[in-house]
């Protein structure tokens, strides 16, 4: 019973409050008909293609009726955000960290639905198209199955330390009272020169539930290769030392 005028908008709320970590479908429908009850002219109403034909109800005296806009909707619970992991390692070394994130409110037994898949995943011993599928198994119940990536802030930040993290799931393991789901990752950080940058471990679970959780990489200054002495021959005579540099890139 909503009046709309001509080029007025219309906005439509949708509320959503998960219970669960799992994700909800809904449709929002709306129907237009013309207030004075009269319908719309066509023409050619008994060739409208198959399109058409699911979004307008024909009167019938061939004209339109009314109008149908149907709009899927796909409610994914995401956990709140959790604390900054910070990794932290010299320029030119190699360090390996234990990463330990807890995913609460997962829904046991629940029903799988398939997960988007639109981020690269990063992990030298895979393609960069792939994500790591992760399974979890608590007795005899139903298999949880959970998708992992590492996601950058922008394309820049990815070219600077895509090719220097490197994540690896080594344990992963359910509380059979509490339901939680504890997932252990070994991280790899080689930074070539000094940095600092942010990204984000994103763990998503097939029946639509999402946990975040950012990570900080902080490259310092590496170690000092040399220290160069120059002896003076004289007063306000020169004195010249030669040494090598070597570029790792061509």
């Amino acid at each position: 019973g909503t009046r709309l005028g001509p080029k007025e908008k219309l906005d439509v709320p949708v509320l959503f409050m998960p219970e669960t970590m799992k994700m909800y479908e809904a449709v929002v429908v709306i129907h237009v008909m013309r207030e004075n009850g009269e319908n719309w002219p066509y023409e050619d109403s008994a060739e409208l293609n198959k399109d058409l034909k699911s979004s307008v109800t024909v009167a019938e005296n061939g004209g339109i009726q009314g109008i149908v806009w149907v709009y899927p909707v796909h409610g994914i619970p995401e956990a709140p955000q959790q604390k900054l992991v910070p990794v932290r390692c010299r320029a030119r070394q190699r360090v390996e960290r234990r990463v330990e994130v807890l995913l609460t409110g997962v829904v046991p037994g629940a029903n799988a639905m398939p997960a988007t898949q639109n981020s690269a995943m990063v992990d030298t011993n895979k393609p960069a198209n792939i994500q790591e599928e992760v399974q979890v198994t608590d007795g005899f119940s139903t298999t949880v199955e959970f998708l992992y990536e590492l996601q950058y802030q922008s394309n820049e930040i990815k070219s600077q330390l895509g090719a220097l993290v490197g994540m690896h799931l080594i344990q992963r393991e359910r509380d059979k009272e509490s339901g939680i789901i504890t997932l252990v990752f070994n991280i790899v950080f080689a930074p070539n020169k000094p940095m600092r940058n942010e990204a984000t471990l994103v763990v998503q679970c097939t029946t639509g539930g999402v946990w975040k959780f950012p990570m900080l990489f902080i490259a310092t200054e590496p170690e000092v290769d040399d220290v160069i002495n120059i002896e003076a021959v004289g007063l306000n005579k020169e004195s010249i030392v030669g040494f090598k540099l070597t570029s790792q890139t061509r």
